[in-house]
Formats: C-alpha cells, structure tokens, sequence
C-alpha cells in the first residue's frame, strides 16, 4: 500500500544551526500522527519543507507515491497537501466565504475573482467546520481565534487536501471549540485524510494521534504512543525539563 506522505532522510540547516537531522517518517492513509517537542525543535521547519516553502539541504517527499520534492508550494496543494499556520494567515478584509474560496483556487487572487465558484460547497464547508452561518459574510479580521482556526481548517479541505499538516491548531481555543476541532478531525481521518499535527497540548493531541514523534534540536529523539514516548528520559529531559 502506498504512504499518503513519506519522508526520507529531510536535513535542513540554517548556517551553523541544525534545524531538522535526517528525518524520516511515513504516514499512511487515515492516520494521525502527532509531533512534539520543545520550543525551537524544529517543528514548524519540518512543515514548511514538506509543503515547500523551505528548501532543503537533502532529502525526499513523496505524495501518494509521487516524489514531490521540486515541486513548489502551488503545485504540491494541487497534489493534495495542505497545511494551518500556527498564527492563523486569512485574508483579513475578504468575507469567510471569499477565504474558502481561495483555498479552492490556490494559484492565484485572480483565479479567485474570475474564476468559477460553488457557492453551495463553499457554505457546506463553513459549516462542516463548525462555522456559524452568521459569519459568512463576516470579514476575516472580524472573527475570534476559535473561528480563525475552523477558517483555516475550511481552507485546506477546500484545497482538496488528502494530507493536512495542523500547526498548533488548538493554540487560544476553548475547551468546546477543542472539541469541534478534534471531531472535525475525527471525521476526515475516517474519509482516509492523513494528519501530522503539531501542538503543545498534549491532552488535546492525545486521544487524536495513533503515534507520535518527540524531535529536539532537529532529531527525532523517541517514536510511538505518546503515552510512552512521554516516559523516555530523553522527551522528559528535552520537553518536559527533566520532570517525570
């Protein structure tokens, strides 16, 4: 069966700095898996080489079996990979609606403005995410960060997603608005969506994740269940600071 995403010996440096050793990692199809560690672990470098927007030192990323590393940022959405950002990214003075859309059109603002629409689609997301109907027509910069998150979630599905890579999704949200999120991802992860997913809350990421890497300094340190990986004296010394 072929990995909806593998990662074969990724590195990346930034001078003298190791920002990711050799990572390899394979997701299958409706799997989650979570990624932990320390402030400046690497985390959020990890995901902007696998959707490209860093370029690597060496390394391979295949897409369903595709090997996507020369591909651009563009090009690998179309290919079925999208990722959140850890502060959310809307266009802040277009509606909700007219953010979904242009998750659906990733090339460019043009396409979006003269391209074709679903408008039916475009609302069946909103609300597949937990967005009210009242915020259709809101703008972006209007909304609260538990709308910004669902936002960001809706753009990605728009994209066409079959990988979602989820930076600190639950960062400022409530304990209800977790909730939605978590049984957002439930649902897609039974549709056969793929899941790598950052966050420091780790009560949050647990019942999601069927495993989970602990990275420091840019090197996976410990791989399995997380309740596991969290008793490995190197994730406690790392992330925990030594506590157990």
């Amino acid at each position: 069966m072929t990995a909806a995403l593998r990662i074969d010996d990724l590195a990346k440096r930034f001078g003298g700095l190791v920002a990711v050793d050799d990572l390899s990692l394979t997701i299958e199809e409706g799997e989650s898996v979570g990624l932990i560690g320390p402030n400046g672990a690497g985390k959020t470098t990890i995901i902007g080489l696998v959707m490209g927007e860093l370029r690597p030192d060496s390394g391979r990323i295949e897409l369903f079996g595709e090997d996507i590393s020369g591909l651009g940022v563009a090009k690998r959405i179309r290919r079925g990979i999208s990722r959140t950002w850890q502060i959310p990214r809307p266009f802040a003075d277009l509606s909700v609606i007219e953010n979904i859309r242009i998750g659906s059109m990733p090339d460019s603002l043009s396409a979006m403005i003269f391209g074709a629409s679903d408008p039916i689609r475009e609302r069946e997301l909103a609300t597949s995410v937990g967005l009210a109907t009242s915020s259709f027509e809101r703008k972006a910069s209007d909304l609260a960060m538990g709308d910004l998150r669902k936002l960001e979630m809706a753009r990605t599905l728009a994209a066409g997603a079959r990988v979602l890579l989820l930076d600190e999704v639950f960062a400022g949200l409530t304990v209800g608005e977790i909730a939605h999120i978590a049984a957002v991802i439930d649902e897609l992860r039974g549709r056969g969506i793929a899941f790598l997913i950052v966050s420091h809350d780790l009560p949050a990421l647990a019942p999601l994740v069927d495993r989970a890497l602990a990275i420091d300094r840019g090197r996976v340190i410990a791989e399995g269940p997380l309740d596991d990986i969290l008793d490995h004296p190197d994730v406690r010394e790392s992330y925990l600071g030594g506590e157990a």
